[in-house]
């Protein structure tokens, strides 16, 4: 008997591709049907992987055909199983966020010494200065360097009363609200908590704090790349993270970690861009003289292999350093060098920040515009 391929198709549509709804010619399951006599060759692609779907089809395909198209037929029926391909994943900001709170920003080192949490302090009081509503959470929590860089070290967040559930307030300097696990230990006091440990205090931190308005939340990480920093992307919708590094192949060595962190699938926190501190040495009996102590622009090319921005160099000043020990920030100087500096640089960060959020859909769009000199953020 010769076949013809019109009945056999006719046939295949009585047959339900497993886990699909709808008969197996009008899915497009089936590709391509063959006959020579009493010979058929059907091709089939069905999205089920597992063995017992694939024999089920096979099953199926020739029972069907020897009951409804010719019982001595001889068949062959090839099952190729094709997954299909993934959809895009949505841009879904991770985290609860925080009611009040327009941007929250990580800086982040993959090195300790290198300066991030003065870089932090200063990135703080300049905007502050701009116009903005601004928080720094120290979340540097066996370091925490913070207080003392804002001369609050010996404060102590009050307690207050918001919508009749009782929050901390947090300690305020220089325009900047201050939380830090500083405020509860003391000040020779070791804190020696496993991660699960910090990670609570953490998040007392940040959701039992009233915060109040911030255009930014600057969040001040620990070195290095480990549970703190998965616990803070996992509790909050980080806005961007800057990495801040020295010049030298030891410390850029480690940025790299931390931007690649930040660049995990699994995480997917857009790197705002690179910070090279202590970027080369002016004294000041020799002004326009610059000596590169830990190599010269190491961080920039770093920027430029990673196709990430570079925000911009601060020098290695005697300055910031006594600056931050005193508890007054090198930014908070007026009419110097270093205020210039801090000024370019935290302009580079919200330029940055804007650019980035101009690429969420509109609902979650933040806008920020500057004006006379002084900046606004508008959701």
């Amino acid at each position: 008997m010769k076949l013809d391929k019109k009945d056999i198709l006719k046939a295949l549509e009585n047959i339900t591709v497993p886990g699909e709804g709808q008969n197996m010619v009008e899915s497009g399951a089936v590709k391509n049907v063959i006959t020579f006599g009493d010979e058929v060759i059907v091709d089939i692609t069905i999205q089920n992987p597992s063995l017992q779907a694939k024999k089920r089809t096979e099953v199926d395909i020739l029972k069907t055909i020897h009951e409804k198209v010719y019982e001595k037929a001889k068949i062959t029926v090839n099952v190729k199983v094709e997954t299909p391909a993934e959809k895009p994943k949505a841009n879904v900001i991770k985290g609860k966020p925080i009611p009040g709170i327009q941007n929250i920003v990580a800086v982040a080192s993959g090195k300790g010494g290198v300066g991030k949490s003065t870089v932090t302090a200063n990135l703080a009081v300049t905007l502050a200065k701009m116009g903005f509503k601004v928080g720094v959470l120290d979340a540097d929590i066996y370091g925490p360097s913070i207080p003392i860089m804002f001369d609050v070290a010996n404060e102590k967040p009050l307690a207050v009363t918001i919508e009749g559930k009782s929050k901390m307030k947090p300690v305020e300097n220089y325009g900047v609200k201050v939380l830090s696990i500083g405020f509860f230990t003391k000040p020779d006091q070791a804190v020696v908590w496993r991660g699960p440990m910090a990670a609570k205090a953490l998040n007392q931190m940040i959701f039992d704090a009233h915060w109040g308005e911030l255009d930014f939340l600057l969040l001040d990480l620990p070195p290095g790349t480990g549970d703190i920093h998965l616990s803070i992307m996992q509790s909050l919708p980080i806005t961007g993270a800057v990495v801040v590094s020295t010049p030298q192949n030891v410390a850029l060595a480690d940025a790299k970690k931390g931007v690649a962190m930040f660049q995990q699938e699994s995480i997917n926190v857009p790197v705002l861009g690179i910070i090279e501190n202590m970027a080369y040495f002016t004294p000041a009996e020799l002004p326009d003289n610059k000596y590169f102590l830990f190599g010269k622009e190491g961080a920039k090319h770093l920027a430029e292999d990673l196709n990430v921005p570079f925000l911009g160099e601060l020098p290695l000043v005697q300055s910031i350093r006594e600056a931050g020990d005193v508890g007054r920030p090198a930014a908070l100087q007026t009419a110097t060098p270093l205020e210039q500096a801090f000024e370019k640089l935290t302009q580079n960060v919200v330029q940055e920040v804007v650019r980035r959020n101009d690429d969420l859909p509109p609902t979650e769009a933040i806008k920020i515009t500057t004006m006379a000199g002084c900046a606004a953020v508008k959701k």
